[in-house]
């Protein structure tokens, strides 16, 4: 079984149980399950999640800047064909990011929930009561537009423009794919941190119905322009 043919419940499996979140995550795109992503496997990688050709072909920028980092892990010259090895994936981690991922690609769940616990906004409304404040402390998580450019702001480190480049377009792709409501919701994001999240993705848009409902796309914003 390839990786594009795993079964709707998501299970990881056996095989790939001891890879790393970091890993998990760019999993999707490996569809033939050699730990190898290729830029075509990218571009129909982003195709398959719904994005648009345009933007889709801007997704070979990913290997462009993070081919050669994966490779150090296996050679000091840089890949001819841009490929990225997941099993180095962690070498291509960037600066002014938000740190849930460690040097090792692992998942680091308390900066997760702290990242929620500092960046939503909407967690205490300082014109309401204490009562209302508790009310409002245990509603789902969740980071708007606002809170999001707060984070990446808080993030950024002296002398690491191309950090802030990186976390910037992760932050507007994770945006565009995931905004319900205006808002990208906790759950949702944890499923992308490691990967699940892609495979669910894929297949509701394979369904017959509406499919995946969440994210912005080009019909969102003509919609918007008759509002």
């Amino acid at each position: 079984m390839t990786l594009s043919t795993w079964p709707n419940d998501f299970d990881i499996p056996h095989a790939m149980s001891n890879l790393t979140a970091l890993q998990l995550h760019v999993a999707f795109w490996d569809t033939n399950g050699d730990s190898i992503i290729t830029p075509l496997e990218i571009y129909h990688g982003f195709r398959a999640l719904g994005f648009s050709i345009i933007f889709s072909l801007g997704g070979l920028l990913i290997p462009l800047f993070f081919s050669y980092p994966t490779t150090l892990g296996h050679s000091w010259f840089p890949d001819p064909l841009l490929r990225i090895y997941t099993d180095s994936i962690h070498k291509a981690k960037h600066g002014s990011d938000t740190g849930v991922y460690d040097s090792d690609g692992r998942f680091r769940p308390w900066l997760f929930d702290e990242m929620f616990e500092k960046m939503d906004s909407s967690l205490v409304d300082e014109n309401q009561g204490s009562e209302n404040k508790t009310r409002v402390r245990n509603k789902e998580r969740s980071l708007g537009v606002s809170d999001l450019v707060h984070l990446h702001a808080r993030n950024r480190v002296a002398a690491d423009p191309a950090g802030w480049s990186f976390a910037a377009m992760e932050w507007w792709t994770t945006w565009l794919l995931l905004q319900r409501d205006g808002r990208v919701w906790k759950e949702d994001l944890r499923a992308m941190y490691d990967g699940t999240l892609f495979w669910r993705i894929r297949d509701e848009r394979m369904k017959k119905d509406d499919g995946w409902t969440q994210g912005y796309g080009w019909r969102d914003w003509t919609d918007a322009l008759w509002d």
